[in-house]
């Protein structure tokens, strides 16, 4: 079955533009207009990855993705935007959004990143029949869910990969570029603010004080050590 994909955007010639892109890659495609036709579509369907304009006419798109993400929605999302402040792409990196495009994009470049994301996501998956115990941290691949003693950690997709491969390879020290390959996917080309993003959310979730961590420890002039 082809993936689904859900497109959110207010100009009809962009949603026939990517709706053209995601065909030419073998995958479906539903056009919406507004953030409340997203949020209604996504209660009816079940969809692989989004799509996500900024600029929509009845809300920002930084709100339709706040809102799935209160929902429990944990979609890969990519937004597409013709914003391109740091601020901006950060912000949405900081809300849950799995990366960050910015318009005019080149057709194929945006294809391989979907297709790169749908692939860690599989990956992600694939784990579900692991059973993995780290210290205080367990994950359960029957449910999907990452506990922190009895606690559960609600994670988006995007950090739970990146736990998981933590929780996989304790005390290894990995580099900004083993971080891009392992998690976003050699092909998605990863600003060094989108890890820091990542690090300091899920920092967020499993530290009892993010500005002085003892689980994700920062290697200085290398990268990230994961300490149960």
């Amino acid at each position: 079955m082809a993936d689904q994909v859900l497109i959110v955007d207010d100009d009809p010639a962009i949603c026939k533009l990517l709706e053209k892109v995601m065909r030419s890659n073998d995958m479906d495609s539903q056009a919406v207009g507004s953030g409340e036709q997203a949020l209604q579509a996504l209660e009816t369907r079940t969809f692989d990855i989004i799509l996500l304009d900024v600029n929509l006419g009845d809300m920002e798109g930084f709100e339709v993705l706040r809102r799935l993400r209160e929902r429990g929605i944990k979609t890969p999302v990519i937004i597409i935007s013709g914003r391109n402040e740091d601020y901006d792409s950060l912000y949405g990196l900081s809300l849950g959004a799995d990366d960050y495009v910015t318009k005019p994009f080149r057709p194929v470049v945006l294809g391989a990143k979907v297709k790169a994301l749908l692939r860690r996501s599989r990956e992600f998956s694939s784990a579900a029949s692991q059973q993995l115990r780290c210290g205080p941290f367990r994950y359960d691949g029957a449910t999907m869910r990452f506990f922190k003693g009895e606690e559960v950690l609600d994670l988006s997709s995007r950090e739970g990969a990146l736990l998981l491969l933590f929780l996989q390879h304790p005390n290894q020290v990995f580099t900004k570029d083993m971080l891009y390959e392992r998690v976003w996917g050699t092909a998605v080309a990863v600003d060094d603010n989108a890890i820091m993003v990542y690090i300091n959310r899920l920092r967020g979730k499993i530290e009892p004080d993010r500005q002085h961590p003892v689980h994700i420890r920062t290697v200085r002039g290398l990268g990230y050590r994961f300490v149960p």
